[in-house]
């Protein structure tokens, strides 16, 4: 059996630090900066207070590196650069964009939450949602480029007009489900719907899993 490299020490460094964000990054989304304490920490990663001092100087410093972490393991996917079916295309990007965002509700509530307190701290978390807005407002603007949408529309309302639909869904769909009666796959083929028509897009009519198709 072929013995295992030892792990270096940069690489053991690597690994702490790494326990440290994402411990913080969790116990941060359970209950802020209280739940977030330097002990519970250093604990949820395996590791000691000295531990965690040596890696960040003070707590402040370690809840800001984690919140860049954080945001830098979410990057924004990318829609397509040539839009040839915008409504199969919006409805997959939204899907796994909805998915994400319901995935990380906690977290994005303790930092709305935390943001009028501590801006600084939040502001690379919350960055995300306008990085996800601006790739919807460009493909936006190369769908009507493309000629596949006409009339006159201003392409950041119609952005913030989809992205504020998946938003709300995402952040109320467990807290007021009766506001949500579809599941959140065909609320989601609606928002998308919705918004094509708005912007007078050329597309068919399909169900919600694409099984049909009228002209």
């Amino acid at each position: 059996m072929k013995e295992q490299p030892k792990a270096t020490p940069e690489g053991r460094r690597s690994e702490v630090r790494e326990a440290l964000l994402r411990s913080t990054v969790k116990l941060f989304a359970e209950g802020g900066t209280k739940a977030a304490s330097t002990r519970r920490i250093a604990k949820e990663a395996g590791v000691n207070e000295v531990t965690l001092f040596r890696h960040f100087g003070k707590k402040e410093d370690l809840i800001c590196s984690a919140m860049r972490w954080f945001a830098d393991q979410h990057r924004v996917e990318p829609l397509p650069a040539e839009p040839r079916d915008p409504e199969r295309e919006l409805v997959d990007w939204c899907r796994e964009h909805h998915h994400r965002m319901y995935q990380l509700r906690t977290l994005i509530r303790t930092c709305m939450a935390d943001h009028l307190e501590h801006p600084d701290r939040n502001s690379p978390t919350l960055k995300m949602p306008v990085q996800i807005n601006n790739e919807l407002y460009e493909y936006l603007l190369r769908v009507r480029a493309s000629g596949l949408a006409a009339g006159t529309w201003d392409a950041r309302s119609a952005a913030n007009m989809l992205m504020g639909a998946l938003f709300s869904d995402a952040m109320g769909r467990d807290a007021m489900p009766e506001r949500f009666p579809n599941t959140s796959d065909d609320a989601i083929a609606q928002y998308v719907r919705l918004l094509l028509t708005a912007i007078g897009a050329k597309f068919e009519v399909r169900s919600s899993r694409f099984e049909v198709r009228s002209a």
